[in-house]
């Protein structure tokens, strides 16, 4: 359990998704109750795609951008935003020891290259030879070195100046869990002062969408909330990019940051994927934390992708807690696997800092209005494969 013996602070927030960029926006459109999806460009299946971003506001050089593939771009926007946020943008003495942990899939493939591998595989003679000849022709190098997952910390080094220690977490879910509970394990252990904690995921490919297809993952033809799905479970993947800066409290007030929120406590696990052993893993998770709730204060903000069965076993767990307001943000941003909890524990801090959570988005009954003082919210993740996890964000004052 990361536990937050030096108190730890999120102090920016960087977010950008199909809502558009930024918390004041996330904040505007949650209120509004808008939940907006693009069953078209890839029908059947239906996703999240990323609202009109000017990259060239955080990512001012060209020939950095043209190096990177989409999920980097956003990943770097993002980060550039939660830096400007925290206000320490620019700011070398900072940025020089300043952590990174990110939260990484393993980047994009050049599907025109795959198509002309596969077209001529089955004709040539020689297949070895032939593979290798369009390997080593066909494939840019720039390509290969954007497909790295640690080149998503690289780039945001690159264009940021953020110089400190780096970490890449990779394992879809619970890589984004890890990012966060580590950077509060090392804050809490006085191995950091600051970190920048995110990732960025592109759902708008062919080649991701085929992926979780194979499984059967993709939600198609009508899109729902996620828990009006029982019917045809599924996840619509979103494009976005998460990033948020935690820091000690000490050395916030020392530079005179302003707190966004308190990260108190993350918990995570790798339950047994057999019947119930999601909703047993969250009830255990929920064990390490309860004694810090504070009834008619708190809420639970899920990560709930919308697949079966993993979302009806948390829902269980949710029911549970029914003195709990409980929000999906997967109704609105989508499910964009790696970064989901980071960008809950994003979503949790400006809903904190607005003093209340967003109106409810479904009719089956789980979600309902909040009548009391907003003070703390509970993040859940459960991946759609492995892994779950809980974070306890407070409002501060």
């Amino acid at each position: 359990m990361a536990e937050a013996q030096r108190e730890a602070w999120i102090t920016g927030v960087g977010i950008v998704s199909t809502l558009g960029e930024g918390p004041e926006t996330h904040l505007r459109k949650l209120m509004e109750g808008r939940a907006a999806a693009d069953t078209t460009t890839f029908a059947p299946l239906i996703v999240h795609p990323l609202a009109p971003v000017n990259f060239d506001a955080q990512i001012p050089k060209k020939g950095d951008q043209r190096q990177m593939e989409q999920w980097q771009r956003i990943g770097t926007y993002a980060a550039g935003l939660a830096l400007d946020s925290a206000g320490v943008k620019g700011k070398s003495e900072i940025l020089s020891h300043m952590d990174m942990i990110v939260a990484a899939g393993g980047g994009e493939r050049d599907l025109a290259v795959d198509s002309t591998i596969l077209s001529g595989y089955p004709r040539a003679q020689d297949h070895a030879a032939f593979l290798n000849e369009r390997l080593m022709s066909d494939l840019r190098p720039t390509l290969f070195l954007a497909q790295l997952s640690n080149l998503l910390a690289g780039n945001i080094s690159i264009v940021h100046g953020v110089a400190g220690s780096s970490r890449t977490f990779m394992g879809e879910e619970a890589a984004g869990i890890d990012a966060v509970r580590v950077a509060l394990a090392r804050i809490a252990a006085g191995q950091s002062d600051i970190a920048l904690v995110g990732g960025a995921q592109n759902a708008e490919r062919l080649d991701m969408l085929l992926l979780y297809e194979f499984g059967g993952f993709n939600l198609k033809d009508h899109f729902a909330p996620v828990w009006e799905r029982g019917a045809k479970p599924g996840f619509a993947l979103g494009s976005l990019g998460a990033f948020v800066v935690i820091e000690a409290r000490h050395y916030a007030e020392k530079r005179g940051a302003k707190p966004l929120a308190r990260l108190t406590a993350v918990v995570s696990s790798h339950s047994r994927r057999e019947p119930g052993g999601v909703t047993a893993a969250l009830a255990q998770l929920w064990e390490r934390i309860k004694a810090r709730i504070k009834p008619g204060h708190a809420a639970l903000l899920s990560g709930a992708t919308g697949a079966a069965p993993m979302t009806g076993e948390e829902r269980a767990f949710l029911e549970a807690h029914s003195d709990l307001a409980v929000r999906a943000t997967g109704s609105y941003v989508g499910h964009s696997m790696e970064p989901q909890f980071v960008m809950n524990v994003a979503l949790a801090a400006v809903a904190l800092g607005h003093g209340s959570l967003f109106p409810p988005l479904d009719k089956t009954g789980l979600e309902r209005p909040m009548d009391g003082d907003l003070q703390q919210i509970v993040v859940t993740g459960v991946g759609h494969w492995r892994g779950e996890g809980l974070a306890l964000v407070e409002r501060v004052g």
